[in-house]
Parts: C-alpha cells; sequence; structure tokens
C-alpha cells in the first residue's frame, strides 16, 4: 500500500499485514472514536502506528484520544505520532484522570504493562494502577456508552504453568500465590478482570479480556526484564549473549504485528465477557531463544550460560506458553510470522536505527 508521501516509515511492511490480517475491525472502526490508555508503551505504540497507517490508507475517518502521563516523552519517541492530526495525547495517569467529553465508540485499555521492577519496588503502586485505573477506565466507559472494550490483562493470571500441561488454556483456573508480594501485578490483573465481568454485568458494558503473554518486535525494550530484549541487546554489544540460570525454562513469543492484528479484532469481535489468550504457541528454552537471537547477527556472538540454576532469565515460572485454540477457532485468528523471523526484524529495526 501506498503510504500517501509522508516519509517512509520503516514498519511499512508490518503495518500493510497488520491492515490486510484485520480487515473486519478496520470495517468496524470506520468514523470511530476511539479512548486508549497504555498508548505509548510498547504495545501502545504498536496500536497507534497501526492505527494512525489504516486510518491513513484506508481513509477510515477515525480519531484516538491518547492518555499519557508524558506526552513530550512520546513526542520525542514517535514524533510522527505525536503529529498525527488523528491522534489526540491527553495529559493524565489512568489512577486518577478526568475523562474527556465524549461519546467514544471503542476503548482500548492497555496501561499498566508488566514491570518486574514497579512490581518488587512499589507493588501498592502496582496494585492501584491496575485495579483503580480499571475502574476508571470502565467507569468513563460505562458513561459514554461505547460498543466495545478491549482490556489487555496477562497469562500471569494463572500462576505458574503445571510441568504437564504444555499449552495454557482459558479454562485453567490456576493461580499466583496470593501470598507473595511478586504476585501483586499478576493478583491485580486477576481483580481488574472481575472488574471487567462485574461491569458487564451490572451495566451491559461489552468488555472482551486479551491475556497477552509474551513478544518480539520493534520498540520493545533491550534493557528491562525482556529477555528476548535482553539478549538482542547482548548481540547488538557484540556479545556474548548472557543466559542467566541453566537455560531450560520455556517461553514463546509472537511478533508485534500479529499482536496487533490480534488485539484489534478481539476489540470489534471479541465476545464480551470473554477472555482470549495471545501470544505464540511455539516454545523455545530459554538457550533455544538465545541461539535464535544469535543467529540473527553475521558476527554470531557466544552464548554465555552463567549464574544460580534456579534462576531463570525470563521470570516466573519454568514454562509460560499459552494455548490460542480459542482465538483460532473463535476469531479465525492467526500467528503468521514464526519466531526466527520475528527476531530477525526486530534486530534489523534496532540495528538500522528505530526512527520512523
Amino acid at each position: 500500500m501506498s503510504n500517501g508521501g509522508v516519509r517512509p516509515n520503516p514498519l511499512v511492511a508490518d503495518l500493510d499485514h497488520i491492515v490486510s490480517t484485520s480487515v473486519d475491525a478496520w470495517s468496524a472502526l470506520r468514523g470511530a472514536r476511539l479512548f486508549v490508555t497504555g498508548g505509548t508503551g510498547f504495545v501502545g505504540t504498536w496500536l497507534m502506528e497501526s492505527f494512525a497507517w489504516a486510518n491513513r490508507v484506508l481513509s477510515l475517518g477515525a480519531t484516538a484520544v491518547v492518555l499519557t502521563r508524558d506526552p513530550e516523552r512520546f513526542a520525542a519517541k514517535a514524533p510522527h505520532l505525536a503529529s498525527d492530526s488523528s491522534i489526540s495525547l491527553l495529559r493524565g495517569d489512568v489512577v486518577d484522570f478526568d475523562p474527556p467529553a465524549g461519546p467514544f465508540t471503542h476503548v482500548v485499555h492497555a496501561a499498566a504493562e508488566s514491570s518486574t521492577q514497579q512490581n518488587a519496588a512499589d507493588p501498592f503502586r502496582m496494585i492501584e494502577t491496575v485495579v483503580q485505573g480499571t475502574r476508571n477506565v470502565l467507569e468513563a466507559a460505562r458513561v459514554w456508552g461505547v460498543r466495545s472494550v478491549v482490556f489487555t490483562s496477562s497469562g500471569a493470571v494463572y500462576g505458574a504453568q503445571p510441568k504437564e500441561l504444555a499449552l495454557v488454556p482459558e479454562e485453567y483456573f490456576g493461580g499466583p500465590d496470593q501470598l507473595a508480594s511478586a504476585s501483586a501485578y499478576a493478583e491485580a490483573k486477576r481483580l481488574a478482570e472481575t472488574l471487567c465481568a462485574t461491569y458487564g454485568a451490572q451495566h451491559g458494558l461489552p468488555v472482551s479480556v486479551a491475556r497477552c503473554f509474551a513478544f518480539v518486535g520493534p520498540y520493545l525494550p533491550i534493557d528491562a526484564h525482556f529477555a528476548v530484549g535482553n539478549f538482542i541487546r547482548d548481540g547488538l554489544a557484540g556479545g556474548p549473549i548472557v543466559v542467566r540460570g541453566d537455560g531450560t525454562p520455556v517461553r514463546s513469543y509472537m511478533y508485534a504485528a500479529d499482536l496487533t492484528s490480534w488485539l484489534w479484532t478481539i476489540l470489534v469481535r471479541g465476545e464480551p465477557g470473554r477472555a482470549y489468550n495471545v501470544g505464540s504457541e511455539n516454545g523455545l528454552t530459554m538457550i533455544e531463544l538465545a541461539t535464535a537471537v544469535a543467529g540473527a547477527f553475521k558476527s554470531g556472538p557466544e552464548i554465555s550460560i552463567v549464574g544460580d540454576p534456579s534462576v531463570t532469565s525470563g521470570g516466573g515460572g519454568s514454562r509460560y506458553v499459552p494455548s490460542t485454540r480459542r482465538a483460532r477457532e473463535e476469531l479465525r485468528l492467526r500467528e503468521t510470522i514464526a519466531t526466527h523471523e520475528a527476531i530477525r526484524r526486530t534486530v534489523a529495526w534496532h540495528r538500522n536505527g528505530s526512527n520512523a
């Protein structure tokens, strides 16, 4: 698709892919007015990239108001999005923001992404952000009378994945250790999901839940707690790629373009009151993941396994891989970009410059 004469975007192939794999979603969003929280994080930035792109190439006539604590930081990170005429940045915190005047047609609540550092340093703030923030957003959506809401929850709500369960389905009713402060994020997401269900039951608010697992792609931080991001950082520095622990924990990584297509589809076609796992079913050990990252570099950086074998490189339990059968069968969603290709594209984006 043509970019309409604007400055070339390095993500053009991915953005065209998102548009072509979520046609139903964009048709439903023609003329829509969206309210988006978390629009400046990893997931949110991809949502805004694809929204602005689809809005332009499909002439949707849609607009979005994005709640952000730091509009200036987002403008520095993605100036082409901050200056897009279809996107308005609203300064505020999801915990205590003043809802803008309606009407709005759709809400994407993607605030409070996983943060191991905040979860450990200030679990009270983590709980407040997820729980009170979700209630604030749901109440605003109720007043606006929106058509649909999608809440980005987390696979962390399942707790440790049993060893005998290769792929964790939505019907699995395990949970994190509620007496561990490290469970603040997971427990908060569980309660936020209950709030979504309660607003649906009490007020008829149509809310679908996207339980997000692990992802890779441009905009993913390479200096945080994400194992794949840290491996890419090590590779960009020339190596070695450091695997902390014994390298046996298993994770799976969906590419950001697939993630984004799935979220837009769940927003407009997801069944209210229903949760959908979002992620890849292709599990890799940390050693296999490090090997895949090393293979994306011509220099072939070395892999170094260091540290206490009881420490995992991805956080959480020994396995974290979803079943996506519900999304595949009910919403006809598919993972289309293989993990090795996803890693290659992410490395290329960081290596070749990340500014659109």
